[in-house]
């Protein structure tokens, strides 16, 4: 039996572009090891519009930080050198790297075109609402700098689907782009009637060209980097025919263990299901829809029944395809996807990702270290500590609800004989202070056990049934295990 997993989401939204990212990871690889890290998930590697630029609008996905192209040789997290020496930091302690590969389109071109296109409706990408025109288009890819160097592919308008921008009239408008066999990818995400276009210049994974030089491209992203896998960038705006057969292909090139998860921002559980079911469970998915219970959660309060918790949620219906999170960039303050769980709730949802047998948990960096821009946050690298320990040393065995309270939920996790004095009881409340008394054990009675998170210092002795009343400050968690000579 190995010990639990945890991945980490090494960024958040607002982190200097100073371009010592890549160094940071490295320095600190050990310690996140150390407190139970056992993967990493990295910002986007590849050349974006700018220095500063987060990596989400890619330009040259050759250059990971070596050529002198958009305003520097490195990307704003570092050179191509020490991203690769950050990867294997991590690897050396233990903890495995997957990248996030954006995909789904292109920004930044180097030169234009002149296209013929039509625009369509921008709350439905189905209606058109102009006849064909032509455009001056930002369409053409050359990578002067770079000069063909891992790859001679120069992008044209034939390779793409949508653009956003006419640079002859200075007008901004959803523009597809027409040609032989060319429209929008009927295997995608129908929010907007078709939403195969999300931004930028949009990739055209219908065309064969396209298909063959991005699964080169990735087979020569991983072997550069030697990573363990991917994080897939807004797959529901790609075809999903394609992601099969890239996943397909990277695992055929690099070994079944290869890891896959897709972002699909769908709230409602069909949407994450239905996604799971078009690549035949190949990856695994965020759980959006358990983010948003716990984000409504957080802003309810007391009024939210917390036996719902799971409710809708991928990690209930398909757990071993789930990867649980609280919050990540997309949901910071004043971001795309803003949907920030408040603070007084963040330490009950990670105790209910970090702490149950269900789910991959990632922790969101800028909940460890905090956020900065226009809504800065300090981070909670102290109580998650705690909960860090509580997953990587306690939370083994099986494990028994107590969710029968509205406002008082519990469960506990019973131990493993391969993992010494482990075991633990978990108590939420998210109105008064409560208690829950529940069972951890015959074999635990008699044993002294202590709040965990040091919100409570009562000390609980388990009773000869095996069973104890374990209790929680409003709107607090409390996790209760048992620690030797303390």
């Amino acid at each position: 039996m190995k010990k639990n997993n945890t991945i980490m989401q090494f960024f958040e939204w607002h982190i200097e572009p100073d371009g010592n990212h890549w160094r940071r990871l490295k320095e600190m690889a050990p310690e996140l090891k150390e407190k139970g890290i056992t993967s990493i998930w990295i910002p986007p590697v590849t050349k974006a519009i700018s220095p500063e630029n987060n990596g989400y609008a890619t330009y040259d996905l050759y250059d990971l930080g070596e050529f002198n192209q958009k305003g520097s040789i490195r990307t704003k997290y570092g050179t191509k050198h020490e991203l690769i020496e950050a990867i294997a930091a991590c690897q050396n302690t233990g903890i495995k790297v997957y990248i996030d590969v954006v995909m789904n389109h292109k920004a930044g071109a180097d030169e234009t075109e002149l296209i013929n296109v039509i625009e369509v409706d921008q709350e439905d990408r189905t209606e058109e609402i102009s006849d064909s025109f032509v455009i001056e288009a930002f369409t053409k890819f050359t990578f002067p700098e770079r000069d063909g160097k891992y790859s001679s592919f120069e992008w044209g308008h034939e390779h793409l689907t949508g653009t956003d921008y006419d640079n002859k009239t200075e007008k901004s408008g959803i523009f597809k782009i027409l040609g032989d066999d060319k429209d929008w990818s009927n295997h995608v995400d129908n929010e907007y009637g078709n939403y195969d276009y999300l931004m930028f210049a949009d990739i055209d994974y219908e065309h064969p060209e396209v298909k063959k030089e991005m699964i080169e491209w990735g087979k020569w992203l991983s072997d550069t980097l030697n990573c363990d896998g991917y994080r897939l960038d807004a797959i529901k705006h790609i075809n999903y025919y394609f992601i099969s057969e890239f996943v397909e292909e990277m695992r055929k090139h690099r070994g079944d263990d290869f890891y896959f998860v897709g972002e699909v921002w769908r709230p409602e559980l069909h949407g994450c299901q239905k996604y799971l079911d078009h690549v035949d469970y190949q990856i695994d998915l965020f759980d959006v829809p358990l983010h948003y219970k716990l984000h409504q959660s957080s802003n309810v309060g007391s009024d939210f029944d917390l036996t719902s918790i799971f409710e809708g949620t991928l990690v209930n219906s398909h757990p071993k395809n789930a990867v649980t999170f609280v919050d990540n960039h997309d949901t910071q303050p004043q971001e795309s996807l803003e949907s920030w769980v408040q603070d007084w709730f963040k330490p009950s949802a990670y105790a209910l990702i970090l702490l149950r047998k269900d789910g991959n948990p990632c922790l969101f960096y800028g909940d460890y270290y905090g956020i900065g821009g226009p809504e800065p946050a300090e981070g909670k690298k102290e109580i998650l500590d705690r909960l860090l320990f509580a997953r990587y040393e306690k939370a083994y065995g099986e494990q028994h609800d107590y969710f029968d309270h509205p406002n008082t939920i519990g469960w506990v996790r019973l131990g493993s004989k391969e993992f010494k004095h482990s075991g633990c009881a978990v108590v939420i409340s998210n109105g008064e202070d409560r208690e829950k008394r529940m069972y951890v054990g015959e074999r635990k009675a008699g044993e002294t056990w202590v709040d965990l998170t040091n919100s409570r210092d009562d000390q609980i002795t388990i009773e000869d049934d095996g069973y104890a009343t374990f209790p929680v400050n409003g709107g607090c968690v409390s996790v209760w295990a048992y620690l030797p000579n303390e």
